[in-house]
C-alpha cells in the first residue's frame, strides 16, 4: 500500500497543482509563524533560496510530527529584488507600491518543496524564475489593481502569471510550476522513486 501523502499548505493553487496531476493525498495547513522563522535568519547572510527552503521546511516538519508514517510535502516561495526580500501585500496600496518598485525590473522567485517524513527532511529541491516586469507607470498599475481586485493580495508578486498578471511581464526565465509556487517536475520523480506514486 502507498504511503500516505499530506500537503502541508493552505494554498489553493499549490492544491490544484496536486489534484491536477491526479495525485491522492490529504491537506493539513502547518501552524507556524513564516515571519519569525524568517526573522531568526536575518542577517545571517542566507540566501532568497535558503529561505524559502528553511520555511517549506519548517511546514513539512510541524505536520509530519503529527502523523507518523505519512509522506508531507512543504513548499514556499520568495521573491527578491537583489538583496531586498517581498512579502505578500497587506492591502492595495502596498500592492500598488510593490509593483511600481518591480516595474521594468528583473526579479527572481525561489520556490522551495521539501518532503518530510517521521518529523525530518529527507528531500529538498528549490526552482529559481527570473521575472523581467515591463515598465508600468502609476495609471498603468491602478488600472491592473482594480481589475484584479483582492486576488492580487494573494501572491507575493501581486501577480498571477496563469491569469491578468502575465502581461505585466516582458521576458520569464523559469518553469511555469516553479513560478505558481510548486516545483512540480521534480516533486513527482522524487515521490516516483519513493513508491509513493506510480506512474
Amino acid at each position: 500500500m502507498a504511503q500516505r501523502i499530506i500537503l502541508a499548505s493552505g494554498s489553493p493553487h499549490r492544491r490544484a497543482l496536486l489534484e491536477n496531476a491526479g495525485l491522492e493525498f490529504s491537506v493539513e495547513k502547518p501552524d507556524i509563524d513564516e515571519r519569525a522563522v524568517e526573522a531568526a535568519l536575518s542577517g545571517s547572510g542566507v540566501t532568497p533560496e535558503d529561505v524559502a527552503t528553511v520555511l517549506a521546511e519548517a511546514k513539512a516538519i510541524a505536520v509530519s510530527e503529527k502523523h507518523p508514517g505519512a509522506l508531507v510535502i512543504g513548499s514556499d516561495q520568495t521573491l527578491s529584488l537583489g538583496d531586498e526580500l517581498f512579502h505578500k501585500p497587506a492591502d492595495m496600496e502596498a500592492a500598488r507600491r510593490q509593483l511600481l518598485r518591480l516595474s521594468g525590473k528583473t526579479h527572481q522567485l525561489s520556490s522551495a518543496v521539501v518532503i518530510a517524513e517521521q518529523g525530518g527532511a529527507i528531500w529538498r529541491y528549490v526552482g529559481v524564475a527570473h521575472m523581467t516586469m515591463r515598465g508600468l507607470d502609476p495609471a498603468h498599475v491602478g488600472r491592473y489593481l482594480s481589475k484584479v481586485g483582492a486576488a492580487a493580495l494573494g501572491s507575493v508578486g501581486c501577480y498571477q502569471v496563469e491569469g491578468e498578471g502575465i502581461r505585466l511581464f516582458d521576458k520569464i526565465d523559469g518553469d511555469f510550476f516553479t513560478i505558481v509556487g510548486l516545483p512540480l517536475l521534480p516533486l513527482l520523480a522524487e515521490l516516483r522513486r519513493r513508491g509513493a506514486i506510480d506512474g
